[in-house]
């Protein structure tokens, strides 16, 4: 199988790297797999050394598209991608998640009547009014096979009257493969955890990540989420800042007080220690509600709604919008639940979607 893999930012590198890797080091699998960047997020961090260090293989195809508007973006990577797939000829065309590179390779795989393999299949806000909500609905619609991370995954598809017909000798996009792999970033962690534990050194802090375009956009929600971070001032945080988060607190005149320590953004790997030494996880991200699980450590989204509603029904994850009141609470009554069920697979997803994608 002729396999092309489209990626579109940083994150979906490391998703992308724990298949590619198991391609690889499987040739007997039978997928020879072109990598295909769009170049949608330009990321100075994917130097080499973020290549070598992370084990990830750099891509074949670099399109660099980069930022710009929702729609001129998608269009530009839809025409590029195109192009690649009629020079390729791939048998299939795998995305991850939910951007508009993942959209883009959809539709250009769609139109060329390639099949579309969707890893993180299911996942759903319910928020239309997300880009991302918007995407990842697309892509489910229209692709192939369906790789979903949780049960709740697969429900979700099936309530949109998405069901698996894997009895199909043929399966295309209305003759779906809908299967349960596990996540693959449950696969990436286990893998990267080994690299990443001797990074840091700190201990009993709360991590915070910020960087939501519902929060950093709208001044009275990262007003008020300020302001209970301050309030909890017998707590010692960590917060790795984006430029962009840093410049938006600035021009509002937003600061925090001296027990949050601010710090430039960290590589994944970092991330990981910090997730692994921290004691609890204060996000609105979506990947980092997932690694707070992963770590075992209790974790509160400054969200009104989240994709990984199992945490929330499991009781590692508590949703508090940016409500001051409710995110302090949330943090002076944490607690550890007893259980914890595995709700992300194994550690096999990779192997699962290769063996599915050869049947």
């Amino acid at each position: 199988m002729k396999l092309l893999t489209i990626v579109g930012a940083r994150p979906q590198f490391i998703k992308a790297a724990v298949l590619s890797r198991y391609i690889r080091d499987n040739p007997s699998c039978g997928i020879k797999e072109t990598l295909l960047h769009t170049g949608q997020h330009y990321d100075e961090n994917m130097s080499e050394i973020f290549f070598t260090e992370m084990d990830i293989p750099k891509p074949e195809i670099n399109l660099n598209v980069g930022s710009g508007t929702h729609g001129k973006t998608t269009g530009l990577m839809l025409s590029l991608i195109e192009e690649k797939i009629i020079e390729y000829k791939p048998d299939a065309i795998l995305v991850y998640g939910d951007t508009n590179s993942t959209l883009a390779g959809t539709l250009a795989g769609s139109k060329q009547n390639i099949p579309v393999a969707h890893v993180e299949a299911g996942l759903r806000s319910f928020m239309m009014s997300m880009p991302e909500e918007q995407n990842r609905r697309l892509t489910d619609h229209l692709s192939t096979w369906l790789f979903c991370p949780t049960q709740t995954a697969i429900d979700n598809l099936f309530k949109e009257g998405i069901k698996n017909n894997s009895i199909t000798s043929k399966p295309s996009s209305d003759n779906k493969i809908v299967e349960l792999t596990g996540d693959i970033m449950y696969d990436a962690s286990l893998f990267y955890r080994k690299k990443s534990s001797y990074l840091i050194k700190e201990k009993d802090f709360i991590l915070l990540t910020i960087h939501r375009a519902e929060n950093t956009d709208n001044l009275t929600r990262l007003s008020s989420i300020v302001s209970a971070i301050n309030s909890l001032n017998k707590y010692k945080f960590i917060f790795p800042v984006h430029p962009r988060t840093k410049k938006i607190l600035v021009q509002n005149n937003l600061f925090f007080l001296s027990h949050v320590r601010m710090i430039d953004p960290v590589g994944y790997l970092e991330m990981l220690a910090y997730e692994e030494f921290c004691i609890m996880i204060l996000t609105d991200s979506g990947g980092v509600q997932k690694e707070a699980y992963f770590f075992k450590k209790p974790c509160i989204t400054m969200r009104d709604s989240t994709e990984w509603i199992e945490l929330v029904d499991n009781g590692w994850n508590t949703l508090t919008g940016a409500d001051t009141d409710k995110i302090i609470n949330a943090v002076k009554n944490i607690k550890i639940p007893s259980s914890y069920p595995s709700l992300y697979g194994d550690g096999n997803s990779a192997q699962k979607i290769t063996k599915i994608l050869t049947k």
